[in-house]
């Protein structure tokens, strides 16, 4: 097979959804006999909204959560007054998703899942990774099981433990971002109104929160404990704790359906790529939950890679073009990791810095401004939407091609026999990227823009579409 994806997260879900539209041969493996039953990482943000989108999946993201409630505060049993969860975000033309949508991870999974099935992809449930073997023409994989799997290139989605991460020898390095240890659990609850989220602040800055999870009869209760304490995980458990920390029974808490405890951490993988196994997800960055951005980079991890590899794979790029994966994503996780330890530090607030939309690759290798005095979008922005000649452009950018902005597509034009051999064309950029000649990449950056199509052809060659 061409690619190996281990693990079914949403970044290997998300990652074997792009490679199956792609035609890759490409298979996702699973420890687990199931997706994952938490609803842990259930922000899903404006990009990622957007990401999701392209992949053919937004009108289910959509349709299976809803938006995030106002903050209620409790005080002794008194509701003491309203906090929004984040700051507004004013949406345009170029921006057509502003706000987080919630969804929890499981739910999330499951219609990531379907779409994979949906275009012919599989995954592999209770194959657990024990090692592998790299040579020069691909990987082999053993599996605890005792059989190989073997593949020209492996993606480790396998979560912050991940196994295929350690055997390749790539190290971690992070910090502690809070000593105090946190539980996350789904549970129902009676005796609360689902219009909120509500937040009962605790001595010490501890606290509990009850979350209505949207789309589903559960609450997802999350609780900072003392230094010190052990968590106590069963049903009685979590009964005394919300007994403790509310005005509610703990016979209130009617049914514990998941939970995990953690300390909030911030670490980074010492490389991205291992010859011929890239690291994506939790395997390569491991997140603070507050500002909900793990989930969310982690899948952009997998959109970054899908196109590269199947440049590479099918599209005759040069392989250098894979060394960009771990110069884009790695530049970008490392900020991310910033971004969240400031928000669980109440140094940032949620709102524009958190829904990802300024995210790009100015600095990257792949990002190409070549006009004289540069507009408001440059090379290595995120390409905004718009309307050209009555086409919305998120329509024109949706699917594996790349898309030309304000010149004739050069020799490679997309047709339905090929959708990923070359590049679509619209005649002019809207009037919010100012002037020039734009090449969106297929996961929607600006990867080259220049006054004219002058010099156009030397950028596709090194992307495998000349």
């Amino acid at each position: 097979m061409d690619v190996l994806i281990v693990g079914a997260g949403p970044t290997g879900l998300a990652l074997g959804i792009d490679l199956a539209r792609r035609g890759v041969d490409a298979l996702v493996v699973e420890r687990g006999q199931g997706l994952f039953p938490g609803s842990r990482g259930k922000g899903i943000q404006p990009r990622t909204q957007e990401v999701f989108e392209d992949l053919g999946v937004l009108d289910a993201i959509r349709a299976a959560g809803g938006p995030y409630p106002t903050r209620m505060v409790w005080k002794n049993g008194e509701r003491i007054g309203e906090q929004p969860m984040f700051e507004p975000v004013a949406a345009d033309e170029g921006a057509p998703y502003t706000q987080p949508w919630m969804v929890p991870q499981w739910r999330t999974q499951e219609v990531l899942y379907a779409r994979l099935v949906e275009l012919g992809g599989t995954v592999a449930f209770g194959n657990e990774v024990a090692g592998l073997e790299q040579d020069a023409e691909g990987v082999g994989v053993r599996c605890a099981d005792g059989r190989t799997l073997r593949a020209r290139y492996v993606v480790a989605a396998d979560g912050g433990r991940s196994a295929v991460r350690r055997a390749v020898g790539v190290g971690m390095t992070g910090e502690t971002v809070d000593p105090s240890p946190f539980v996350v659990a789904d549970v129902r609850v009676e005796g609360l109104d689902r219009e909120y989220w509500h937040a009962f602040p605790g001595p010490g800055g501890t606290g509990l929160m009850l979350c209505p999870l949207a789309g589903t009869d559960d609450f997802q209760l999350a609780a900072k404990l003392p230094e010190g304490t052990t968590p106590d995980l069963t049903l009685d458990g979590l009964r005394t704790l919300v007994a403790a920390a509310t005005h509610l029974d703990g016979k209130d808490v009617t049914e514990l359906r998941w939970f995990s405890d953690f300390r909030p951490r911030a670490a980074l993988a010492d490389r991205f790529r291992a010859g011929r196994v890239f690291l994506a997800g939790d395997a390569a960055h491991v997140h603070s939950p507050a500002g909900g951005q793990g989930l969310n980079t982690s899948v952009q991890d997998a959109y970054n890679l899908g196109w590269k590899l199947d440049a590479v794979l099918r599209g005759g790029a040069p392989r250098e073009l894979l060394d960009t994966y771990e110069e884009e994503r790695r530049a970008n996780a490392a900020a991310v990791l910033g971004l969240t330890t400031g928000v669980h530090r109440g140094q940032v607030r949620r709102g524009t810095a958190t829904v990802q939309l300024g995210l790009g690759y100015p600095d990257s290798s792949l990002s190409e401004e070549t006009r004289a005095v540069p507009s408001a979008v440059r090379a290595g922005d995120r390409a905004p939407d718009g309307t050209v000649d009555g086409v919305r452009l998120f329509d024109a950018f949706r699917g594996p091609h790349w898309t030309l902005l304000g010149a004739a597509a050069p020799g490679r034009e997309v047709t339905a026999t090929a959708p990923g051999a070359g590049v679509k064309a619209l005649p002019a950029a809207p009037q919010s990227y100012g002037p020039g000649v734009f090449l969106v990449r297929p996961d929607g950056y600006v990867g080259w823009a220049g006054d004219s199509a002058d010099g156009l052809g030397r950028y596709l060659a090194g992307v495998g579409l000349r």
